[in-house]
């Protein structure tokens, strides 16, 4: 089974901003665009996707990616 892993790490040191800078340009609690950034987030708050959206002019599969899990990948 696969999971969704968080991009949003990739967005921000591409943009050249912090966490911290993002959080308060978007007007949103810190603690939670820190838990997105760094993949630790169990759910993903919608108000917070639409915010990094127009943020990074982003689709939120730019955001969020559906990634296999490594173990059950058959080998070569």
């Amino acid at each position: 089974m696969g999971r969704v892993k968080s991009n949003l790490k990739n967005l921000v040191d591409a943009k050249g901003k912090s966490i911290r800078e993002v959080a308060k340009e978007i007007d949103y609690r810190f603690e939670s665009v820190r838990q997105l950034y760094n993949d630790d987030s169990r759910q993903f708050p919608r108000d917070l996707l639409v915010k990094l959206c127009a943020y990074f002019s982003c689709d939120i599969g730019d955001i969020l990616k559906y990634v296999e899990d490594e173990e059950e990948t058959p080998p070569a």
